[in-house]
């Protein structure tokens, strides 16, 4: 049965255009300015924070948030996704500054936009969720592991030079430094404590905002000595900046090629899982490959106006269902509401403590680092999934998050393909009472159940190995072939050469679509000599006595018994 495929202008299309066409009234915008509004207070404090975690300014941050969560709202494939800066990022915007400057992340993010676009119009939306889960929370409670660390200095007030870039290295320099934590450290853990406390008996309160609002009141108020985002970075600006374009050159792209692709990757997988969660807790489905041309436009847009790469926050996301919301209005109005607080009260940002944002990364570290997850993964998945869970982790902690994705998505590959092969079974059909009724004396009957692929290929090759006294006919029953590959089809014919070489014939029974398919295309299905096809087996065994009474393969031509098509 063939299944109609989806025009690309139905896939690419908003979800936004289908809520519009299903109907909105002041019922539907009244429940998603609420929402809208519940999801800015969030975010705003969390923006800033991501913004400083990277190693730029809290400015970036807004400004990302603003631009590309009113563009992934209103573009996106999902009804109630929330985009902006997320914890997911920080590990490679801060490789990608250090290497090649805020320019260079600019220059990375639009490519990382136009990746994204390209892919959606290649319809890749949906192969991102072939992703492993190992590797995904592998990489995510690493980088969470790094957000924390990076925090630490911040959140005590501890008085030391450069925090160290290697994670190896940051343990002992805090441990050295230990004896000049100040009033920062009461700062920052008050507020860490108060946003705990709020979560746990007061969930409904925003909890980052409160800190934010709270800390920064009592550090004034009592003229503690603490670091503000005033202190360090001069304020918040209150206005967006005008687009602009990064250098570009030839080199610069080949360099920056690299952490494009990461920065694609993750806005990608981190998209489509926030969306996947959002059609859990709704009952709806999302568009994979619109949710992608979303992201590719808005990541290209944060770029232009100099913010930081985007994607959908799952946080955020699952705010916003629990405020109310029932289309992309409210992730739109979401934007409208920071542009809102940045225009009216970026002169009081100066007055933040950093602690205090330190200990809102803290909580959102925790949270991206899925602890649950993660070890409930450790416990209870395969040795396998476990090997590549902690092969991903560690790379992302010790070496570099690129380098952790593609190790685990390779090592997760070998693992499985390995899994498969051996599931793959090639048992003596002749010893099977049922199967070996009515087979002729001098034929040899063997079942093949399961995939093959190159990975199982030599399961096969040893078939002949294993047929004694060299059956004159061997009938091979493929039946419970699903899946063959080049490799599969190559071990057939040589199989079928050494066949042929005794003298014997090969029937291959009950040969699916796909198989013949391949099969066919390697010019198999016409063959003539030793390779005979039939329907099912009972046509397989009264191929076989034909055969036998005929004489050795090379002595007459054979011809299709039965259609396998």
């Amino acid at each position: 049965m063939s299944v109609t495929p989806v025009p690309l202008g139905r896939e690419l299309l908003p979800k936004l255009v289908t809520t519009l066409r299903e109907g909105y009234g002041l019922a539907a915008l009244r429940a998603d300015a609420i929402a809208g509004l519940t999801v800015a207070i969030v975010a705003l404090p969390l923006a800033m924070a991501l913004a400083i975690a990277s190693g730029t300014t809290p400015d970036k941050g807004l400004v990302t948030a603003v631009v590309a969560g009113f563009l992934i709202s209103l573009l996106g494939g999902s009804r109630v996704q929330i985009g902006g800066p997320t914890g997911a990022f920080v590990v490679v915007v801060v490789g990608v500054i250090n290497q090649h400057g805020y320019d260079g992340l600019v220059l990375a993010t639009l490519m990382a936009g136009l990746i994204l676009v390209a892919a959606a119009l290649l319809r890749l939306g949906q192969w991102i969720k072939y992703i492993p889960e190992p590797v995904v929370t592998g990489f995510t409670s690493g980088i969470a592991v790094i957000i924390f660390s990076s925090q630490v200095k911040d959140l005590l007030g501890l008085s030391m030079g450069a925090v160290p870039a290697e994670f190896i290295e940051k343990w002992p320099a805090f441990w050295e430094a230990r004896d000049s934590m100040g009033v920062a450290a009461l700062v920052g853990l008050g507020s860490l404590a108060l946003i705990l406390g709020l979560r746990r008996w007061a969930p409904k309160v925003p909890g980052f905002l409160v800190a934010v609002v709270l800390g920064s009141v009592a550090a004034f108020a009592l003229g503690l000595d603490v670091e503000t985002i005033g202190s360090r970075f001069g304020g918040i600006p209150d206005h967006l900046p005008m687009p602009t374009l990064p250098v570009i050159t030839l080199e610069r792209l080949q360099t920056l090629l690299p952490a494009a692709l990461t920065i694609a990757f993750l806005a990608g997988v981190e998209s489509l899982l926030s969306a996947v969660v959002a059609d859990g807790m709704t009952g709806r489905r999302h568009r994979p490959n619109a949710e992608l041309l979303a992201q590719g436009v808005a990541n290209t847009a944060s770029a232009l106006v100099g913010g930081l790469p985007a994607t959908g926050a799952i946080a955020r996301t699952v705010t916003n269902i629990r405020s109310g919301a029932r289309s992309p209005v409210s992730g739109m109005l979401h934007a409208a509401f920071l542009l809102l607080f940045m225009l009216a009260f970026s002169g009081l940002a100066s007055y933040v403590p950093l602690a205090v944002l330190a200990a809102v990364l803290v909580v959102v570290a925790w949270n991206m680092s899925d602890a649950g997850r993660f070890l409930h993964q450790l416990r209870a998945a395969p040795i396998s999934d476990r090997v590549v869970l902690m092969t991903t982790f560690v790379l992302t902690i010790a070496i570099d998050l690129t380098v952790a994705i593609e190790v685990g998505v390779v090592l997760a590959a070998l693992l499985f393909m390995h899994r498969m092969s051996e599931t793959v079974e090639v048992s003596d059909g002749g010893e099977q009472p049922g199967l070996a009724l009515g087979l002729p004396a001098g034929a040899a009957l063997y079942r093949i159940d399961g995939p093959m692929f190159f990975g199982a290929a030599r399961k096969l090759l040893d078939v002949l190995d294993r047929t004694g006294g060299a059956p004159r006919v061997l009938i091979l029953d493929m039946g419970g072939v699903p899946m063959l590959d080049a490799t599969g089809a190559d071990a057939l014919s040589t199989l079928v050469a050494r066949a042929d070489k005794r003298g014997a014939h090969v029937v291959m029974a009950g040969v699916q679509r796909q198989p013949m398919g391949v099969l066919r295309g390697l010019g198999h299905r016409h063959r003539k000599g030793a390779v005979v096809f039939a329907g099912d087996v009972a046509r397989a065994k009264a191929e076989a006595a034909h055969l036998l009474d005929k004489g050795p393969a090379g002595s007459t031509g054979g011809s299709p018994a039965g259609g396998a098509d």
